[in-house]
Order: structure tokens, then C-alpha cells, then sequence
């Protein structure tokens, strides 16, 4: 049974310790955090053409950027996803047994709406001006998104549209991977071989010492041991110290256990990624079983 242990968590960032399994099985992970995690992502953007008098001005919807770059930009803002209040549209209670062009409800789509006007010395239309046209507040964009600069306005320029975001999968576009960054690499321990030439990297006086081993001569903190492969890089390969001290310490992976680290885009938090690819990987896995009951 694969052990999970989480080292690091943040609103955006996670590093996970996957222990009594291989690399195959990790990459595995890996790929479904990339390709098949269910997200929300604008995919239909409808401009509204023409002019308006207002304020003793006509304000027309031109801009310095064509309807494509934006809705190009759209695509790539993090929607908020709630895995349980939206469904995909071919798995939609209420749309899945229609044709494709009139699926498109409040069960499968999120609906956004934008509505500025340019001034004199340039307004910018962002993220935040995107208003969600439903009745949970939370899933409006967050905060440290809205910023997001979708295109600048002066005056007598206005853009007004229609945004619309479905469920989709990493694998069918970028625009539904709601994470980056994704790495693994072995868990390292370090281990004093020989201690009389230890001391010279003590006496370099850098950030791991003699103190941060147990008696055994290993240190197993993972975070510190990060900081040892940076330190032994002073008496490694190319420098003078290393004829001397000959891999007096040394760091050496650990059978069966890996650090997978990546952060996600804002649209969910890593837990929630993370969750969500297992629970994609158990799917497919069982339906390879079912595959195999099946043909033998």
C-alpha cells in the first residue's frame, strides 16, 4: 500500500513524500496531475459589436487588441472549480442527452459577463472585471488573480462580451491543467563515511554540520538535506578540495520513496489537484481490471 505523507502545503504550492511504490508509479501520478484533473476554463466568449451615448460621449467597442488575443487571454485566467456543483457537459443531467451545440446550463457551464469603458489617460480591463453571473460569491475570481491584464481602453473605446467556462481536461487543452511545475526525484539521506575528512566541509563553515547527523552518521530531514547536496557542490568535482576528501560524505536515495512537488494555477488548491488525479488513476485502473476480468 503506497504511503503519502505531505511535507509542504500552501494555498498554491504542495511537495508530497510517495513512499513504498517505484517511479513508474509516481510518473503515473504525474501525468494525470497534467492531463486529466476535471477544471473549469473560459471556452466561448461572445463580443457585443456597436456604439453607445453616454455621458455626452460615443463610445464604440474598439480596442487596441483584436476579440481573438482576448478571448486567447480568457482562456488562460483560473477559474474556480467546484467538482461537485459542476458537471461535465456530456455527463450534465440536464444537457448530456442533447446535441453538443445546445448543451449549456447552470450545472455545466459557468457564466461571466465584462462591461468598462476607456478614459482619457487609459483604463485597464483585467481579471476582476469579470463578473460571475451566479448566485455563489465564491466562485467569483479570486483576488490575487483579478490583476490579471486583459487589455487596455482610452476614451471613446469600450468592450463589453460574454464569457462562458465548461469542464475539461488538461490532455484536450492547456487551458484545463490546472497545475505547473510538476517534479519528483528520489528521497536522499545523507551519511558521514568517513569522518576525519568530514571535518572539511565542517570547517567551511557552511550550513549543514557535524550537529544536524545522528549517532549513525545519516541525516534523514529532507530539507536539510537539499542544503547538504548544496554544500557538498564546495568540495565535489573540479575543486581542490576534492582529492582529498574523497566522499567523505555522501547522499544516497532512499529505495521506493519520492518528493513530488508541483503548485497549481488558482483554480483549486494542490490538495484538492492532487486528490483528484488519485481519483482518476483508481478509475482507470479499475476499468484495466474489468478489461482483464473480462478477457480472461
Amino acid at each position: 500500500m503506497v504511503d503519502i505523507t505531505i511535507l509542504e502545503e500552501s494555498d498554491s504550492k504542495i511537495k508530497i513524500l510517495v513512499a513504498k511504490t517505484d517511479r513508474a508509479f509516481v510518473n503515473s501520478i504525474r501525468r494525470a496531475l497534467i492531463s486529466d484533473i476535471p477544471k473549469m476554463a473560459i471556452e466561448t466568449v461572445r463580443f457585443e459589436l456597436g456604439t453607445i451615448e453616454q455621458d455626452d460621449h460615443v463610445w464604440e467597442t474598439t480596442g487596441p487588441l483584436p476579440d481573438e488575443m482576448i478571448a486567447q487571454r480568457l482562456a488562460m485566467v483560473p477559474i474556480p472549480t467546484d467538482h461537485d456543483e459542476f458537471y461535465f457537459q456530456d455527463e450534465c443531467p440536464t444537457c448530456a442527452e442533447l446535441i453538443e451545440a445546445d448543451r449549456g446550463c447552470v450545472q455545466c457551464c459557468m457564466f461571466f459577463g465584462c462591461k468598462v469603458f476607456g478614459s482619457e489617460e487609459g483604463t485597464e480591463v483585467t481579471a476582476g472585471d469579470l463578473n460571475y453571473l451566479g448566485a455563489d460569491l465564491g466562485l467569483q475570481i479570486l483576488d490575487e488573480y483579478k490583476p490579471i491584464v486583459l487589455t487596455k481602453l482610452f476614451r471613446g473605446q469600450m468592450v463589453e462580451f460574454y464569457a462562458t467556462a465548461i469542464m475539461g481536461r488538461g490532455r484536450d487543452h492547456a487551458k484545463w491543467s490546472p497545475v505547473c511545475g510538476v517534479t519528483f526525484q528520489p528521497k536522499y539521506v545523507g551519511q558521514i563515511n568517513i569522518k576525519s575528512r568530514a571535518k572539511m566541509l565542517w570547517d567551511l563553515d557552511l550550513e549543514i554540520n557535524a550537529k544536524d547527523f545522528d549517532k549513525e552518521g545519516r541525516l534523514e530531514d529532507y530539507q536539510k538535506v537539499e542544503q547538504l547536496i548544496a554544500d557538498l557542490h564546495h568540495v565535489g568535482a573540479g575543486t581542490e578540495e576534492s582529492r582529498t576528501f574523497k566522499n567523505a560524505v555522501t547522499v544516497e536515495a532512499v529505495p521506493g520513496e519520492f518528493i513530488l512537488s508541483f503548485e497549481t494555477d488558482g483554480s483549486m488548491t494542490p490538495r484538492v489537484a492532487f486528490e483528484k488525479a488519485f481519483a482518476e488513476l483508481a478509475e482507470r485502473f479499475s476499468l484495466i481490471d474489468e478489461d482483464f476480468a473480462a478477457v480472461l
